[in-house]
């Protein structure tokens, strides 16, 4: 597959996706937000545009160029055993659904991860754009170790394919402001990450921030005891974000660019982790 075709594909795909998103939180929003779009979008929508930018400037050949330079010189675990086809494609698949969750995990956990991650929950209302909104070295960093775990894997084009798609659809979905109706939802989350489910990691509150950090499926939050079934104050009742202060100062974009390299604000959010 040409990658003028992949490129083309992702952004159908992802144009579609927020498309749908974004009207139905227009028609149907779930929570009032605390600005308008226009406080907000065009921050958002600048800081994706600049990731897109620089990955592609970086890393040309993206991840399914990659996965094909995998297949075509045999190199990776599945190519150096023989494994093909679709159980291989579904392995694949789950392992790198696993390692972005290990990475979500680790930017958490980690003081330096965590600095760049911070610009995504900083943004004082949770929306589609949201799903959009991370510092550009926390994307590039993201796509090094995605492309480490294609590469090792020796991941079938096909599944890298797919599961480009699947993220950033499912990231879309489950940030957006939207709500199930409850028995579905409580169905749907035994598999995927439900706008309710990712909304907890949301929440302003340290424990239930550090919970949830799956962006697709729902499974290793139960495996790793990391799954937060509601927010304590509920999804209407809670704060979304970090702080009212960050909230302001995450609707502009160089102070969204500039956060990782503020020293309050880390200081501030670690203090609040650790005196849960």
């Amino acid at each position: 597959m040409a990658e003028l075709d992949v490129g083309t594909l992702r952004l159908v795909f992802f144009l579609s996706i927020f498309t749908v998103m974004a009207c139905i939180e227009l028609l149907l929003p779930y929570r009032e937000l605390s600005v308008d779009r226009v406080s907000r979008w065009p921050t958002n929508w600048g800081i994706v545009v600049l990731d897109a930018v620089l990955v592609r400037l970086i890393f040309p050949i993206g991840g399914v160029g990659l996965a094909y330079w995998a297949q075509s010189q045999g190199f990776g675990v599945l190519n150096w055993v023989g494994w093909h086809g679709w159980s291989a494609a579904v392995l694949a698949f789950l392992i790198l659904d696993l390692a972005v969750w290990f990475q979500h995990w680790a930017a958490h956990k980690v003081p330096l991860l965590w600095r760049l991650h911070q610009v995504h929950h900083a943004d004082g209302d949770m929306d589609v754009t949201t799903a959009l909104r991370f510092h550009p070295f926390e994307i590039l960093l993201s796509f090094v170790w995605k492309a480490l775990v294609i590469v090792l894997l020796g991941a079938p084009v096909e599944a890298v394919l797919v599961f480009e798609i699947v993220l950033n659809g499912a990231a879309m979905f489950n940030h957006a402001n939207a709500s199930l109706p409850k028995g579905l939802d409580r169905v749907l989350r035994w598999g995927i990450v439900t706008p309710d489910m990712h909304r907890v990691h949301h929440s302003a509150e340290p424990c239930e921030t550090d919970s949830n950090y799956g962006f697709n499926l729902s499974i290793w939050d139960r495996i790793f005891n990391t799954y937060t079934q509601q927010p304590a104050k509920g999804h209407l009742g809670m704060t979304v974000g970090l702080s009212k202060d960050m909230a302001v100062g995450a609707r502009k974009f160089h102070w969204s660019l500039a956060l990782p390299f503020r020293p309050l604000e880390m200081r501030r959010r670690r203090k609040s982790s650790d005196g849960k």
